[in-house]
């Protein structure tokens, strides 16, 4: 995805925008060690969204997202 290696398999949490923003900044202010850091992907353009990976203390890997028009989620 976008040059990053994404975990296989991982868990998907899918968020409100403004609560993906939230957990991201909360998420670096504890130095959290993120697979892939938070970022954005396709910036204004349709199906724009967030994403995050991150390592649960057991070791599933953990994406959370958000989807700037939540419309897009199942888009094609």
């Amino acid at each position: 995805m976008d040059g990053h290696d994404v975990p296989v398999p991982h868990f998907g949490i899918i968020l409100e925008w403004e609560q993906w923003e939230a957990l991201a900044e909360r998420l670096r202010s504890f130095d959290t060690k993120f697979v892939i850091e938070p970022y954005i992907r396709f910036k204004g353009q349709v199906g724009e969204q967030a994403t995050m990976f991150l390592f649960d203390p057991c070791g599933n890997a953990l994406e959370f997202k958000a989807f700037k028009d939540m419309s897009q989620l199942f888009a094609k």
